[in-house]
């Protein structure tokens, strides 16, 4: 039964595939509930993840429950293990760009923080606003969390630079994109206009780039200390396993 339902889950475009989830999430973790995967996030275990992905769908990638991806799960983890984010006495303040299902409502409802979140569309957003041109002061930030964004700024340097102008001197911020480390120099071109192309080439149609290895020197460049955090090397192999991760996956934690 499980099998022909993974089977039917593949066949399912991925925005149909989000919505759907959004909808029927208590019967979907119902349905798969089970021991062989964990989300580390509620803790929850499954029999199976849900399939996620343009093009060729990656297996066990969206958790039932929280309707995270791997690096949802892995950034979690990060801040649970190696920072004082959910544990400080100190409140800190905290811009969220395009904030995800996964972390909105925790991070809202978490009170060692002063959360803001800001997107030009996101209905989830405090403030709406172009990362490009920030209405935030200097230095207001302690941590800053930008995910798979920058992929979408035709200008990532000036983003960049917003985002380096907005954090507090000492603060940090985690900047995820979709990397593809086993090219050397990030991808760009503008002559593919063809969706369906962009989408092959690009893993979405609205990504302006492929980032490469050189993405960490552009983050330095712009003024950051990057430290290019590969947490799945520090996890055992039976966990990266459980928790569904994507092995060598870097977390690019950035200070000012």
């Amino acid at each position: 039964m499980k099998k022909l339902f993974k089977l039917i889950l593949n066949t399912i475009p991925r925005p149909i595939l989000i919505r759907l989830s959004y909808a029927v999430r208590p019967v979907l973790a119902l349905a798969l509930k089970g021991s062989k995967f964990t989300d580390p996030i509620d803790g929850k275990s499954f029999s199976m993840f849900l399939p996620y992905g343009y093009g060729k769908q990656r297996n066990n990638a969206l958790s039932p429950s929280t309707l995270s991806l791997e690096r949802h799960r892995l950034l979690w983890l990060y801040l649970k293990n190696e920072t004082d984010f959910f544990t400080s006495e100190i409140k800190k303040k905290v811009l969220h760009f395009a904030p995800e299902q996964a972390f909105y409502k925790l991070f809202r409802n978490q009170k060692n923080i002063d959360y803001t979140t800001t997107d030009l569309f996101s209905p989830l957003a405090d403030v709406k606003a172009d990362i490009c041109n920030l209405p935030f002061e200097d230095n207001s930030y302690n941590i800053i969390f930008c995910n798979h964004v920058l992929e979408h700024i035709p200008d990532d340097t000036k983003a960049m630079q917003e985002l380096f102008r907005v954090l507090k001197p000492g603060g940090m911020a985690i900047l995820q994109i979709p990397q593809d480390l086993s090219r050397v120099t990030t991808f760009a071109d503008d002559s593919i206009t063809d969706q369906k192309e962009r989408a092959e080439i690009f893993g979405q149609y609205d990504h302006v780039r492929i980032y490469g290895r050189d993405y960490f020197e552009k983050l330095r460049s712009i003024g950051f200390s990057v430290v290019e955090e590969d947490y799945t090397n520090k996890i055992s192999p039976e966990l990266v396993e459980k928790y569904c991760l994507a092995k060598g996956e870097i977390i690019p934690v950035c200070f000012k």
